[in-house]
């Protein structure tokens, strides 16, 4: 079994993007939702991600945005990936000049199977925990056997997000076989400030689950 791809997410500062990098995460996540606690803007980018290895992914997370703010981040040139986490169409995904990732909040679809395969064009589809109140960073699990089956169903690139942590992520790895997994609270010290010792057991017990 390969190492995980892994990503950490709800970056908001400099020293955790190198750190995270440094680390061996294959990728780092900017939010851009303006309702999340880890909310960046487009004028941050340049302090966040300056001087970052460039063969680490930058990724913009977007939740139903208007296309000018995707457009606007990419216009930057300073991310390389974008993450799709609302209700946003495979041709709007589809549409930019970069590749991307859909997220699925498992128990929110009644036929996730079909939902995934519309998104064709994904590079990577990432599943959640469902939540009324929040999109992602919620801190939750889902139900982890759901996640398996559809790892040997689905011919897709599967990462894994939805209460991982240091403690839990090389059972999760063993028991879903994912392509990648990702974590954004779990490694947090506080909402969008990351723990460097939580960082380094997380990617730790991710690659040591192979």
């Amino acid at each position: 079994m390969h190492k995980p791809w892994i990503k950490i997410c709800g970056i908001t500062r400099h020293e955790d993007a190198l750190l995270a990098a440094q680390l061996g995460a294959d990728a780092i996540g900017l939010n851009f939702y303006a309702d999340s606690p880890r909310v960046i803007n487009v004028e941050q980018l340049e302090d966040i991600v300056g001087e970052l290895d460039q063969k680490i992914l930058v990724v913009a997370l977007f939740v139903n945005p208007d296309r000018e703010l995707v457009d606007s981040v990419i216009s930057t040139g300073k991310v390389n990936f974008l993450q799709f986490h609302g209700s946003e169409s495979p041709s709007f995904c589809e549409s930019f000049s970069l590749p991307y990732m859909k997220v699925f909040r498992v128990g929110e679809s009644e036929n996730l199977i079909a939902d995934i395969r519309a998104y064709s064009s994904a590079r990577y589809i990432l599943l959640d925990s469902f939540d009324v109140c929040a999109f992602g960073g919620t801190g939750k699990t889902f139900d982890w056997p759901v996640a398996a089956k559809l790892v040997s169903e689905l011919d897709v690139d599967l990462v894994v997000a939805g209460g991982l942590s240091p403690e839990n992520v090389a059972e999760a790895v063993a028991l879903i076989k994912p392509f990648g997994v990702d974590i954004s609270s779990g490694v947090e010290a506080e909402k969008g400030i990351k723990d460097a010792e939580k960082m380094k057991l997380f990617i730790e017990g991710a690659s040591k689950s192979v």
